[in-house]
């Protein structure tokens, strides 16, 4: 099985996202290669390639629907729930229409339609993941400020310490380089919760099944 973590930046910033596969083996995802920048026809042939090889899980990090009307969707309302819980800051989940998130969302949604369109050879699944969730409900209490940190670019050894962690969950073989950026560890968590919400030697942490037809795919940390 190939397991590809996407952190997803808006139409325009191919230059921040991030695309992130793996190959699960013997209990282990190996990595396999590093996409950055990528276009939305960039992601699509390598999705395409890598399920002509095996089975597909993407994990994406990006809303992949919004409510009607606008606002939260119930989803992303019981995550904010589940991560402050976990003492993580409530305003890491916006709503998908926010002024901030509403081209992420038309990205998210376009791509993860237009993946659904593939000619595969094998099966290929998808799944919105919040990297940041995924990271900070499986850290002990003792170590959540790395959550807090990595995504400043000036905090390079919180992210050094979280591709240590990454290891530990076994990621294995991810480059150094990846530390130099925070969409770097976001694409390799959101592998590492699709890895989870696949396989079903592993629970995720937090799940919220697809509701058809306005939201079509499970969203998961």
């Amino acid at each position: 099985m190939r397991i590809i973590g996407i952190d997803l930046s808006g139409p325009s910033n191919h230059k921040d996202t991030v695309v992130m596969v793996f190959e699960e083996h013997e209990g282990q995802l190996r990595y396999v290669k590093c996409g950055s920048p990528m276009s939305d026809e960039e992601i699509l042939k390598e999705v395409f390639a890598q399920s002509q090889i095996d089975e597909v899980v993407i994990g994406i990090d990006a809303p992949l629907s919004y409510e009607d009307g606008g606002g939260d969707r119930v989803s992303d309302r019981e995550l904010r729930k589940f991560i402050v819980e976990k003492g993580m800051k409530s305003g890491s989940i916006m709503p998908p229409t926010f002024n901030r998130m509403v081209y992420l969302t038309l990205r998210g949604i376009k791509l993860s339609r237009e993946i659904t369109t593939i000619d595969s050879e094998h099966p290929i699944s998808i799944v919105e993941v919040h990297p940041g969730a995924v990271i900070g409900s499986r850290l002990p209490p003792q170590e959540l400020d790395y959550v807090l940190a990595y995504k400043k670019e000036k905090e390079l050894e919180a992210r050094k310490a979280l591709l240590k962690w990454l290891e530990q969950q076994h990621l294995i073989g991810i480059p150094e380089k990846a530390a130099e950026q925070s969409h770097s560890i976001d694409a390799c968590a959101a592998a590492l919760g699709a890895w989870h919400w696949k396989n079903p030697a592993f629970t995720p942490k937090w799940r919220f099944p697809a509701k058809l037809p306005l939201h079509p795919f499970d969203y998961c940390c």
